[in-house]
């Protein structure tokens, strides 16, 4: 599937450094490959085929963490960076083909390594282990190694949370996209300026209006309809990283950062 931009973007404005990162930007990439960033391609998951073909390009680093670069990676085992690729979900065969390199800190938080964990408790990181979402059955066994300030970030830690209520990071939960309920029934505590990220958080921020932090919203992909009703209080800038956000963006061409906007894969369309 090929995609080209939209008609009223001009090629001029943008930035071939974000662009280069950019999933949907391959064919207009492959047209202007004297444009490429390699550094910021190496991290583009629909890059793989070009790479393939330029490996004296690629920066292995961002490549150790690109969820599509595992073949190029098993082909050029000492060129890996043990860390990035401990935190990449997508390489747990790899990783556990190669155990003595695993960086235990960076695995502690991959929710697909959770087999390779429980083998090797001993050695995880307990800090980075409290955010990982596939990792509660193993959180709750060890409750005095829990900080309760990372633990409110776990999308999956819920039901521990609100047994600990007194615990609870009210700040840090704000963000959490499955505490609607648990932040519902407290709004007394709520961070208003991290709630105005959470993408499940619309309803509460419709309901109070006056207390949204409007740069935070303007990054927050289901919040279009709040900021379509508010404009001058939109954050330009971070509107442009915004998903959802291009019609709006089509419509205040002069206020755009055309730098931000060239990483958002909404500026393409199917050709």
């Amino acid at each position: 599937m090929s995609f080209i931009l939209l008609d009223w973007i001009p090629i001029n404005k943008i930035n071939w450094h974000c662009l280069s990162s950019n999933p949907y930007a391959i064919n207009l990439l492959e047209e202007n490959f004297d444009k490429i960033d390699w550094v910021w391609f190496s991290k583009n998951p629909n890059a793989i085929k070009i790479l393939e073909k330029y490996q004296d390009k690629i920066d292995w680093v961002l490549l150790s963490r690109n969820v599509n670069g595992i073949n190029i990676l098993k082909q050029n085992i000492d060129k890996i960076n043990w860390y990035w690729l401990s935190v990449n979900p997508n390489a747990i065969e790899l990783l556990e083909q190669n155990q003595k390199n695993i960086n235990w800190i960076g695995i502690s938080s991959n929710p697909n390594a959770i087999k390779l964990i429980e083998n090797n408790l001993d050695k995880i990181d307990w800090e980075w282990l409290l955010l990982n979402p596939n990792a509660v059955h193993l959180i709750e066994k060890i409750p005095y190694h829990i900080q309760w300030d990372l633990l409110s970030f776990n999308e999956n830690a819920i039901e521990l949370l609100k047994k600990n209520l007194n615990k609870i990071n009210w700040n840090n939960l704000s963000e959490n996209p499955n505490a609607i309920e648990l932040l519902k029934e407290n709004q007394d505590k709520i961070n208003w300026v991290f709630l105005s990220l959470n993408p499940n958080a619309i309803e509460l921020l419709e309901q109070n209006i006056d207390k949204i932090n409007w740069a935070f919203l303007s990054l927050n992909p289901n919040a279009i309809k709040i900021l379509e009703k508010y404009p001058e209080k939109i954050d330009w800038d971070n509107l442009c990283e915004n998903p959802n956000a291009i019609h709006l963006l089509e419509q205040n061409q002069d206020k755009i950062n055309w730098m931000l906007l060239s990483s958002n894969p909404a500026i393409f369309k199917k050709n």
